[in-house]
């Protein structure tokens, strides 16, 4: 379908002004208060109607602190308590990420605690069908002991390896680390995670720097800001941050002086705040990043100290075995004229020049990427090229730019001592090859762990543990992981809450909520220092249920032999006490209080000594968990550069990828192009080693299925394993739910091409299946695009939640993202018709 991004965006300019006053959040908010939703009042009145609220007594006011852990943002909470009993959470000030600011989800947290209807209570065994949600209580000595003779009976019966979990804590938390121990030491290698955004960044630090570390933006320095489809406004990083950090943008200090433009193909909350949205067509963000490169690199704009001196493969070179090669450069004038990229991604050429040319004359900017809330894993390859603008202008550890950041000093554990029946199923191959030849930069591929689990005559998984994720309602599947878990003989969910994983689990060994328990977070998204968060338990537990982490240190005492000594710790406590040591060690010091008057991004570019606060490491350990954190603030003069790539620099052509391709090559006996087929590169030659467009596999012909469909996220609706908290729903405008029907936002336009107006039921139908929804026409819309929001179509929880809508991963055809192999929440091909 022939798109106009002019048409559109004249269309659009009335409407778009007129969007923006509607908007949850807005613009006054934003500056005025932390928290821009203004429903607290009329919410609470509501609230006391709800039979599992207790009204509380007459007594004293008190206030804990702890952090939020409802995404790994780690925003910093107070909790207002009456009576000993939690009735209000707000943004902390004397904590450094969010000052003073907080998201609707995280200020509805307290609805997360309270609603046993979305609870489990206590441990529970299936007496019905999978889904039914149909279960018996136990006691918390007869689940241990079951969860145990299976783990001990596979471990007789020589087969460690059937034993698999499913992760959803953030990386390098102590969590994550706890549940990779007991697989290693009962000797599985199939540990999987929910794919995140976090998984991308490290990849693309990887191929393009050498540092497995986490990605950081400067972004309150930053004069420009070229945002990829990150919904700055929408909860991405860590929402408090955010929000702070819009509101100084866009008031005093730093009121016109810090530029910002969206690229996305809807108008969401962020396009329409911003100076400037940009729409390319769905999927082409790469194309347009190399297009911009190319004005850069054509008209001189480019950092020339920085690239001659720090970064390799910007030109071309000749190896040590004399072949010659093309360079970024040649390729980027090449392939990626204006001309050609508006062909590509509908973006008029003009506009990339200009576009490009604003970003390369600013003085400080920042080019970040992360669609929506930045948790969904991306293109591994968008992911490049939108950093290969910032290497162009040398904002690599520079204020205001990009920064790669050493890991948090914190101690390792010792290293688990396998058996040699550990050592007999570690060595068998992943179910999921993440991390073999053809998937080489991969951590986890769980949509490969799925195919592996359906596609088999029998299931090769036995036991299969979920640990703080949804999948069967998260992932974008069209359903395929519902599928996978009714082959699987054996199912433990240690969530808190009555979720769609949850309801297909044999056996239910329930987490505390987080705001009854500790947790840590290292280095929250984004953020541009280290720092290490620490929540803590503001309520004791209400219910009959246990910390994961104590579970999974009992189960493996249980065990016994080299499972019980690979946990040395009495209680998950102690084991991230033990890992906090190393803070104490650090000897360039950090700190566990925070001045409000001295923000932290003020700091960036300073000098001088920061020294250690505490003579002990008990004393320091007691202040982390009445702060809830320790950090070190940004120290960037005088540091080197951060590049452990094999040539030392940022590397424009990735020797990871090349050796790679040639070690694949080598193991399968084939040729290079065979290889970079098999690891799904179209191109060629040298090209294939650079950040490059390839076409997005959306599955579906277009003849078939003329539109595209795109899920979006919203602020205040989860769209994560978390359920929403009730009361969000009030949140929502009459064109998003009405009563249990979700809305898709069509442009008008498309509407009229098919005969809809507001308020018309269509079905929006793709290969993997189909949803009912109404229509919304919008001129934020894409023409010939469908956006569906995330967060809806649940079919557990409670009447507030199942049945509201639909959930557009049902119905997503799984696209494959080169080099990562993993799926990505790209377009789908629909097509729609009127019911």
């Amino acid at each position: 379908m022939a798109f106009n991004i002019k048409d559109l965006l004249e269309k659009i300019a009335f409407n778009r002004r007129n969007f923006v006053k509607l908007l949850v959040g807005g613009a006054a908010g934003i500056h005025l208060t932390p928290l821009p939703w203004k429903l607290m009042d009329d919410i609470a009145i509501w609230t006391q109607n709800w039979p599992w609220v207790p009204v509380p007594p007459v007594g004293e006011f008190s206030h804990e602190r702890s952090v939020c852990r409802l995404c790994p943002g780690a925003c910093g909470i107070e909790v207002r308590k009456v009576h000993n009993r939690p009735v209000k959470i707000e943004g902390r000030t004397d904590y450094p990420v969010n000052p003073g600011g907080i998201c609707p989800l995280g200020a509805a947290g307290l609805q997360l605690l309270y609603n046993e209807n979305n609870r489990f209570t206590g441990p529970m065994k299936r007496v019905g069908p999978r889904g039914s949600g149909l279960f018996k209580d136990l006691s918390w000595e007869e689940a241990l002991k079951e969860l145990s003779d299976r783990l001990m009976g596979l471990r007789q019966e020589n087969r460690p390896e059937s034993l698999a979990a499913v992760d959803g804590y953030p990386i390098g938390s102590s969590m994550a680390l706890l549940i990779q121990r007991l697989l290693k030491a009962v000797g599985s290698p199939n540990y999987v995670r929910i794919p995140s955004a976090e998984e991308t960044f490290e990849m693309a630090n990887s191929v393009m720097m050498g540092n497995m570390g986490p990605v950081a933006y400067d972004l309150e320095n930053a004069d420009f800001i070229l945002s990829f489809g990150a919904g700055l406004i929408e909860g991405w990083g860590s929402p408090g941050r955010m929000l702070h950090a819009w509101g100084i943008w866009r008031d005093a200090p730093l009121k016109g002086k810090t530029r910002i433009v969206q690229i996305e193909s809807r108008a969401s909350n962020t396009a329409s705040k911003a100076d400037q949205w940009v729409a390319p067509l769905p999927g082409t963000e790469a194309a347009l990043a190399l297009g911009m490169a190319y004005v850069i690199i054509k008209q001189g704009l480019y950092d020339t100290r920085f690239v001659q001196n720090y970064t390799f493969g910007f030109e071309g070179w000749t190896s040590a075995d004399g072949q010659d090669h093309q360079g970024f450069k040649d390729i980027v004038l090449e392939k990626y004229s204006p001309r050609e990229v508006e062909e590509i991604t509908g973006v008029e050429a003009r506009k990339i020049f200009s576009l490009a040319k604003a970003f390369a004359q600013a003085k400080a900017p920042v080019a970040v990427c992360g669609k929506g809330k930045g948790t969904l894993n991306g293109s591994l390859l968008e992911y490049m090229a939108v950093q290969s603008l910032n290497a162009l202008k040398g904002g690599i550890n520079r204020p205001g730019g990009v920064l790669v950041l050493d890991p948090l000093p914190l101690s390792p554990w010792p290293e688990p001592e396998p058996d040699a029946i550990a050592q007999m199923g570690l060595g068998k191959t992943r179910l999921d090859q993440a991390g073999t030849g053809r998937y080489p930069f991969s951590r986890s591929l769980i949509h490969h762990f799925t195919g592996a689990v359906l596609d088999g005559q029998d299931s090769p998984v036995d036991t299969l543990l979920v640990f703080s994720g949804n999948p069967a309602y998260t992932l974008p599947d069209g359903g395929r992981f519902n599928h996978c878990l009714k082959r699987i003989p054996y199912i433990v969910s240690f969530t808190p809450y009555r979720d769609e994983t949850a309801l297909m689990a044999d056996l239910i060994l329930p987490d505390h909520t987080y705001l009854e328990k500790m947790d840590d977070t290292v280095y929250p998204p984004g953020l541009q220092y280290p720092l290490y968060a620490l929540s803590r338990p503001v309520v004791d537990p209400l219910y009959d249920t246990r910390h994961s982490g104590d579970v999974i240190i009992q189960v493996a005492k249980a065990l016994g032999g080299s499972v019980g000594s690979a946990f040395p710790w009495k209680d998950f406590e102690a084991s991230v006490k033990a890992r906090a040591q190393g803070l104490f060690k650090f000897e360039e010091g950090g700190l566990t209080s925070y001045d409000k008057s001295r923000p932290t991004w003020k700091e960036i570019a300073g000098s001088g000594e920061i020294k250690k606060e505490d003579t002990s490491f008990d004393k320091m350990w007691g202040k982390i968990k009445s702060s809830g954190f320790w950090y070190r603030p940004p120290r960037l003069q005088g540091q080197d550069m951060p590049f452990q790539t094999p040539t030392g620099k940022f590397e424009f052509f990735s020797s990871e990828i090349e050796l790679a391709v040639k070690r694949l090559a080598e193991e399968s006996g084939g040729s290079l192009e065979s290889a970079l087929k098999e690891m799904g590169i179209t191109v060629k030659g040298d090209e294939a080693f650079i950040p490059h467009y390839e076409t997005p596999d959306t599955g579906g012909d277009k003849e078939t299925y003329p539109l595209r469909m795109i899920p979006y996220e919203l602020i205040n609706l989860s769209s994560g394993w978390v359920p929403n908290p009730p009361y969000l729903k009030k949140t929502l405008f009459a064109d998003q739910l009405r009563k249990d029907e979700s809305f898709a936002e069509i442009n008008p336009e498309t509407a009229a091409e098919y005969g809809l107006t507001q308020g018309d039921r269509i079905i929006v139908e793709s290969h993997q299946g189909e949803l009912r929804v109404r229509v919304s026409p919008f001129d934020g819309a894409m023409p010939g695009v469908v956006f569906l929001p995330m967060g809806l179509g649940h079919t557990a929880y409670d009447a507030y939640q199942r049945g509201q809508g639909v959930n557009p991963n049902q119905i997503i055809e799984r696209g494959k993202d080169p080099l990562s192999g993993e799926a990505v929440w790209w377009e789908t091909r629909v097509r729609i018709r009127k019911v």
